[in-house]
């Protein structure tokens, strides 16, 4: 549930979405951050690449809750090893 879920999200691209998954990330222990992360790549791998979320990424970077930047920043890493 959780890699679909994070699959879903990210294939939506928008700021909403990826927070949500941000916030997820922070909260995660290591087995669903796990699965966060291959839901992100499944998403960043598949048609279109989800170009939205790496731009959603730079958006939270601002944001003002402390978590969702670092969420969101742990994400933007995820999308750069995705494209290696």
């Amino acid at each position: 549930m959780t890699r679909k879920t994070a699959e879903a999200l990210t294939r939506v691209g928008t700021v909403a979405a990826i927070k949500l998954i941000a916030r997820a990330i922070t909260e995660a222990d290591d087995n669903r951050a796990d699965w966060l992360q291959a839901g992100v790549h499944d998403a960043l791998m598949g048609p279109g690449g989800a170009p939205e979320a790496a731009e959603s990424c730079a958006k939270l970077a601002e944001d003002p809750e402390e978590a969702v930047r670092q969420g969101a920043g742990v994400v933007a890493v995820w999308a750069d090893d995705s494209r290696c």
